[in-house]
């Protein structure tokens, strides 16, 4: 059995896990999530813990029971605590602005670009040159965050760009004759 999959997930207080025939739904402070069930596990909820188990012992059930395992705990850390990505923006003149639901970054194109937020996902600049994101949905924060780091990533030479707030950028050196 996985490793990760023996581990049960504990609920903490304020947290209302419900499984269904297929759909495991979680309630809190953060919000409402949920996530289709696989068929290679079985969840069982005993007071305030989940455990799962792969219904026979093939491969595929084995490896699904951790990966459940971890999707689940992520909506339950979710609801509860909830996932922040930072972003930090190196350069002269690169600066990001919010604005309810919509992050405006000027990062040295000839136009300002506009970023909209989905439901769910809040972003906060703290400073003009930092930014964070903040939801419930561990993917979708991810997710959100990778785009603004697309819209310029870090460069090698001199490291302007959007870059990951633990990010460790190696600069290359300049070309000689």
């Amino acid at each position: 059995m996985s490793r990760v999959g023996k581990l049960p997930v504990t609920i903490p207080a304020g947290v209302d896990v419900s499984i269904e025939e297929n759909l495991i739904g979680v309630k809190g402070a953060g919000g409402v999530l949920s996530m289709a069930q696989s068929r290679w596990v079985r969840v069982i909820k005993n007071d305030d813990k989940l455990c799962f188990e792969p219904v026979d012992d093939s491969r595929e059930a084995n490896a699904m029971s951790g990966t459940m395992r971890q999707l689940v705990n992520n909506m339950v850390l979710g609801v509860s605590k909830g996932f922040e990505k930072k972003l930090n923006l190196v350069g002269v003149g690169y600066k990001a602005q919010a604005s309810g639901s919509k992050l405006n970054l000027n990062v040295g194109f000839s136009h300002p670009v506009d970023i909209e937020m989905p439901a769910g996902i809040t972003v906060a600049t703290p400073s003009p040159t930092e930014i964070v994101i903040k939801g419930a949905d561990r993917q979708r924060v991810g997710q959100i965050a990778a785009e603004i780091r697309a819209v310029r990533p870090p460069e090698p030479y001199k490291g302007k760009g959007v870059r990951y707030a633990d990010e460790k950028i190696t600069i290359k050196e300049t070309k000689k004759k």
